[in-house]
């Protein structure tokens, strides 16, 4: 579908977003890692524990999934030093 595929063209990649540094990937259509965008134009966050996919949700942008995934990637780190 060429209107869903329009979307993550016409979105500028961010590197950073509301303090944190987003994970890029030049493998991923979105810009993204661990974000997929869906058949209904949204994007799918996931992220990979212990070598399984956790979904994280849906939502209307790739950043805003991005976000997602970095944050809950941060969180864990933090729990790991302590």
């Amino acid at each position: 579908d060429d209107a869903g595929s329009a979307s993550v063209a016409t979105e500028v990649v961010a590197t950073e977003a509301e303090g944190l540094r987003l994970h890029l990937s030049s493998r991923s259509r979105t810009g993204y890692a661990g974000v997929n965008e869906t058949p209904f134009g949204r994007f799918q966050a996931k992220h990979y524990v212990d070598g399984r996919p956790t979904h994280l949700g849906n939502f209307g942008t790739a950043v805003e999934a991005a976000l997602a995934s970095r944050g809950l990637s941060e969180r864990q780190r933090r729990r790991q030093r302590e």
